[in-house]
């Protein structure tokens, strides 16, 4: 790929423009330049402006054309970490001294397992401290919520990790995995028949488990059922399409433990925190509360 840069005065000292920087995390952060233009309540011509200018002080191509859009070159993703830590450290000092700063927003991403009790807990607690933030929660498969934080697409998230096998992030808590099924329906052939599962599509941990325990124990299985939804899931089971593997958080009603009839034992998976660094005064606090709920909701302490 041919670079090319462009050279700034050095005799003079440089100084980024934090609204230029503003508007460069903004926009990586809603996806399109054109999106952060209406949120910061600019033109989409001032935007432009404030972009070359930010190249122009850099003196490297920050941004180049894909499409419609404007994606980050090599060097505008080693500014953008740069420029999150400049604008949360500027909003921060700001808010310190009682001066108005712009709308906080704050992203965590959740496996879906937790949408329905730690998410509300966590982010209810959080906005009578801080009722003038937006959280933003997203839903993600393991293999990705990691990813995001290490990227800037999110502040923190938890997401489950095999055991003794993840050197990154926190240790939360371990939890075991079980086979379920409909409690009144008979799911269960006789060994020589392949056993009907309904699970996520690829890639998924639980999956990737259960597939590879039954494998090792030479048990015969069938995909009965995938599915990228948690309540889909869990409403084909109701339905006594088959069996799953899940941990016993939150196991709705009517669905089964399963144990013996040849289904092999399964290793429990750990839940961990990834978190970005330097995470401002609201994004700890939210971290905080997250992390309070778990312990209370999953782990029982």
């Amino acid at each position: 790929m041919n670079r090319h840069f462009i050279f700034p005065d050095m005799s003079t000292n440089i100084r980024f423009d934090i609204d230029a920087l503003r508007t460069m995390v903004v926009g990586v952060e809603v996806g399109s330049f054109a999106r952060a233009a209406t949120q910061l309540a600019r033109s989409q011509s001032a935007v432009s402006m404030q972009l070359k200018r930010l190249e122009e002080q850099a003196g490297h191509v920050l941004f180049e054309r894909q499409g419609r859009g404007l994606v980050l070159t090599e060097a505008g993703n080693a500014l953008l970490a740069y420029a999150r830590r400049i604008v949360d450290l500027h909003d921060e000092a700001a808010a310190a001294l009682g001066a108005n700063v712009p709308a906080v927003s704050i992203r965590m991403g959740l496996p879906q397992d937790f949408f329905e009790d730690v998410m509300p807990e966590a982010v209810s607690r959080f906005a009578r401290k801080h009722p003038d933030v937006e959280v933003e929660v997203r839903a993600g498969r393991n293999y990705a919520l990691e990813e995001e934080v290490n990227t800037g697409k999110l502040d923190m998230a938890i997401a489950f990790a095999e055991s003794g096998q993840c050197r990154t992030g926190s240790l939360l808590v371990t939890l075991p995995l079980f086979w379920f099924a409909n409690e009144s329906t008979d799911v269960l052939p006789n060994s020589k028949s392949p056993l009907p599962l309904v699970l996520f599509d690829h890639p998924c941990l639980f999956r990737q488990t259960a597939l590879r325990e039954l494998d090792r124990r030479n048990r015969a299985w069938r995909l009965a059922i995938t599915t990228p939804s948690l309540p889909g899931v869990w409403a084909a089971l109701r339905f006594g399409h088959g069996l799953t593997v899940r941990t016993d958080h939150r196991v709705p009603r009517g669905i089964r433990a399963l144990s013996g009839a040849g289904l092999p034992r399964l290793p429990a998976l750990e839940l961990r925190l990834f978190e970005r660094s330097r995470l401002n005064g609201p994004a700890s606090s939210l971290l905080d509360e997250l992390v309070r709920t778990v312990h209370r909701k999953v782990s029982g302490k």
